[in-house]
């Protein structure tokens, strides 16, 4: 895009990318000062020709990986991408520096200073992010939306960015094929509508939106889509085209040229290979990890079952796995002794959809078993089957033998990993949602799996635990 097409920024767009580069030299000028000031009293040697050469390197590696650009801060995990990208690419400058200039001296720095950027950096960097999510759930720091598009598919549009208004966008006016909208009002779910499709260009011009959305519409076509982009390369606006075939996203999409067409190439879901691997790992490890560490917690909360009221500390029961392989899952009993011979006679005051069963106020949750699920700590013993291999600790949700039996095609693609301790479910509303759109997270996480995926939910599972957001 040539500078003149550059979109304007909004104040609060240098304001919070000032912030996230400030925040990071504080953390990169922080190690440095104080691993410089280590290596000095341990070994006596003058370390400050590595910590400007550590410096040097980390400040290429952000710098390559766009880990400053404002394309990037606060969407999703591509931030979170990007900054590993370049301090790994730092440490790779640092180790390959060392070892063909037989810098024993780099040593440190390597294995010391850049990890412990990691480790500080991509908390400081999630935290700025709440701030700006909580100014974008207040209404401030949005982008203005101008979407374009079939009336239906603009509503859809509009309901997702005000359930999500975390992602930045507000859409502000729409363009329909007629300059029409639905109602009496002629508005799109309260959106006015300012014109027709074909004048998204004009509309642009006086409104000075930040992002034109394109929604599926008969009026579409490869060449006025290309106009369109023709026509908005002097302003403000950037276009963005809604993939209506399917929702995917993630490291399977790439846009490749063929014969001179731009064409959305779809790659298979990986289930196999070195990222898989690794993530086996992480699993079998840091299940073993969590383990160890909260084994005194795990014998208090046991503790606090048994003495309730006198029944079994563990609650056992037949789950589904990869490939539909049946397992046995552990979670600390959180019911009366006899709760499933009660579910027939409480089937009728249901909450959930589909095949579940909920209740938010369930008569057979006993008072212990109240504050375990609102934490979740019922699910710890999990971990468990994480070490043995037959969960994970990020994955779809574990389902019953009986689930299973009413799967669609489309839900039976959840079996293809393995289940999860927490997952996207976790993460977006946990009981809440209902169960189309539990199987519409599930269905996208298998399509969209990667490790950046895997830290975030992680990350983001904490805090949804902590405020017990969506458990009952």
């Amino acid at each position: 895009m040539p500078e003149s097409a550059r979109p304007i920024r909004a104040a609060w767009e240098s304001r919070y990318q000032l912030a996230v580069i400030g925040a990071d030299l504080a953390v990169i000028l922080g190690v440095v000062i104080t691993v410089n000031a280590i290596i000095g009293a341990v070994t006596a040697l003058h370390a400050s020709i590595f910590a400007m050469f550590t410096l040097a390197a980390v400040f290429v590696g952000l710098s390559g990986a766009r880990a400053w650009s404002v394309a990037a801060l606060g969407d999703g995990a591509e931030e979170f991408r990007r900054l590993y990208r370049g301090l790994f690419t730092a440490l790779v400058i640092l180790a390959i520096g060392g070892y063909a200039l037989s810098l024993e001296g780099l040593r440190p720095w390597v294995f010391l200073a850049v990890p412990a950027m990691a480790i500080i950096d991509f908390p400081v960097r999630y935290l700025l992010r709440r701030v700006l999510h909580k100014r974008r759930q207040a209404g401030r720091c949005l982008l203005p939306v101008l979407a374009a598009g079939g009336v239906g598919t603009v509503k859809d549009l509009i309901e997702r960015t005000r359930k999500a208004p975390h992602q930045g966008w507000r859409v502000e006016a729409v363009c329909t094929a007629d300059g029409l909208g639905t109602g009496p009002d002629g508005r799109v779910d309260g959106v006015p509508v300012v014109g027709r499709i074909e004048d998204v260009a004009e509309q642009v011009q006086r409104g000075g939106y930040r992002i034109v959305a394109v929604t599926a519409d008969a009026y579409w076509t490869p060449t006025r889509l290309q106009h369109l982009a023709w026509k908005l390369e002097n302003t403000s606006a950037e276009l963005v085209v809604a993939p209506v075939l399917m929702e995917v996203a993630g490291p399977r999409l790439h846009v490749t040229g063929v014969l001179g067409m731009p064409l959305l190439k779809l790659s298979a879901p990986v289930f196999t290979g070195a990222r898989r691997v690794v993530k086996e790992i992480v699993d079998r490890v840091g299940g073993a990890i969590l383990v160890g560490l909260l084994s005194p917690f795990l014998a208090a909360v046991a503790l606090a079952v048994k003495l309730g009221d006198g029944g079994s500390v563990f609650y056992k029961q037949r789950r589904i796995g990869k490939d539909g392989k049946a397992f046995t899952m552990v979670k600390f009993r959180t019911m009366v002794p006899d709760a499933h011979s009660q579910r027939l006679a409480l089937l009728h005051v249901n909450e959930a959809e589909g095949p579940l069963f909920k209740m938010r106020k369930d008569p057979r949750v006993t008072k212990i078993g109240a504050v375990l699920r609102r934490f979740s700590m019922d699910e710890l013993p999990q971990l468990f089957n994480v070490v043995g291999g037959q969960m994970s600790l990020v994955g779809p949700r574990p389902p019953l033998p009986e689930e299973t039996e009413r799967y669609s095609s489309d839900a039976r693609r959840r079996l293809l990993v393995k289940p999860g301790l927490t997952g996207l479910w976790q993460v977006s509303g946990r009981s809440d949602l209902p169960w189309e759109e539990a199987v519409r997270l599930d269905l996208r996480y298998v399509e969209d799996w990667s490790l950046a995926l895997d830290a975030l939910i992680l990350w983001k599972t904490v805090r949804a635990v902590l405020k017990g957001q969506g458990a009952y």
